[in-house]
């Protein structure tokens, strides 16, 4: 199919590695994003090798491999900081490393930058308040009271999507797990070239996103979903630390600026049945969120993206290219999501004890597998 207008909800990465992809192929994308700031929050993230060789495909390798630091392996420790597995990454592309540790706002920086360089129009502080979707098209209505006709709109609106509380009433809906994950940037540990998995009921992780610069997260039991004050978010982020490695203990010292510290709930939801209406699909954590566990909630956004592209241009009709997509991705988001939530429950103790170094290895190989 040629000269689709395509509207993308929401500015995260998922919509805005599919404005990049869609107008790649030709497609005329608009996106909208409803904070007006279009901000992200200043930790880290990981991309691994399915990552990179699908932003390879969207051209951005190089300038993503530059915003952050290379790594070919997790090394898995005990609770008491026992070194038990080194885990090598399966590098997916020749010459360039296996995962990437990098800056949320340097990898924002980087794709809002390369949507708008494709063409792409971005409007900012807009929300889609009314979605009419038929059969060869929709009508939107927008939050400033203007309207747009689209032959195709794109719910990459995050876990709490609107679009799919619009469109999709009977879909699943995101659950709290019981646990939570704390994030905060810290001086790199010298020699630190790989991520480190602290097994236990408090599950840590370091990751290196750039030459002095690492995340620390955490994944501690929180039972009620409580919500906490800014104020005192270091000292609650400290006291979750204190019986885990002496290393991390170390760590935890650093910790003091409340405005530094990111916490969020874990929830995680998968959408089981059709992940299109009409003219209307879903992307991202949209449609499966995931717990953060195996550090591919991204990743799979971005797949997401470069599906839903390719279908739609080899593809007759809208119709076939939606179903297509969602036949491609299904099996490969499901497990993730599955995979996922079973290490927070074993975490938690709602389930069997996962072991790390098997369920990373195991993750690796099935998203080293083609697209």
């Amino acid at each position: 199919m040629q000269d689709l207008s395509v509207l993308v909800i929401g500015g995260g990465i998922g919509g805005l590695t599919s404005a990049i992809a869609l107008r790649q192929r030709g497609f005329t994308v608009t996106v909208i994003e409803k904070d007006p700031s279009w901000s992200v929050y200043g930790v880290g993230i990981i991309q691994q090798g399915n990552v990179l060789r699908a932003v390879a495909e969207l051209g951005l390798l190089e300038g993503y491999v530059a915003s952050g630091v290379g790594f070919d392996a997790v090394e898995v420790f005990l609770p008491d900081g026992t070194r038990i597995a080194r885990v090598p990454s399966p590098r997916l592309l020749e010459g360039y490393p296996a995962n990437l540790g990098v800056g949320r706002p340097a990898l924002h920086k980087l794709l809002g930058d390369a949507a708008l360089d494709s063409g792409a129009e971005v409007r900012l502080g807009v929300t889609a308040t009314n979605i009419a979707n038929g059969a060869d098209g929709a009508i939107v209505t927008f939050s400033d009271g203007s309207t747009g006709a689209y032959d195709l709109v794109i719910g990459a609106d995050g876990v709490y999507s609107q679009t799919r509380a619009m469109l999709f009433p009977e879909a699943e809906t995101p659950q709290f797990t019981g646990q939570a994950v704390w994030r905060y940037n810290l001086p790199r540990t010298p020699g630190l070239d790989a991520l480190h998995a602290y097994n236990g009921r408090i599950g840590v992780g370091l990751v290196p996103i750039g030459q002095d610069v690492m995340y620390l997260y955490a994944t501690t039991p929180e039972p009620g979903n409580p919500r906490y004050p800014r104020e005192g978010l270091a000292a609650a982020m400290r006291s979750r630390l204190e019986g885990c490695a002496p290393a991390i203990r170390d760590l935890a010292e650093q910790i003091t600026d409340d405005d530094e510290v990111v916490y969020r709930p874990l929830e995680g939801m998968l959408v089981e049945g059709p992940w299109h209406r009409g003219r209307v699909v879903l992307l991202g954590d949209a449609v499966h969120a995931t717990t953060p566990h195996l550090g591919q909630g991204a990743g799979m956004a971005i797949e997401d993206s470069l599906v839903l592209a390719e279908e739609l241009a080899r593809r007759a009709t809208v119709e076939e290219a939606l179903t297509a997509y969602r036949a491609r991705r299904f099996d490969r988001c499901a497990y993730i999501v599955r995979a996922s939530l079973a290490i927070c429950m074993g975490q938690l103790g709602k389930g069997p004890l996962v072991d790390n170094a098997k369920a990373t290895a195991e993750m690796f190989h099935f998203t080293a597998q083609p697209i």
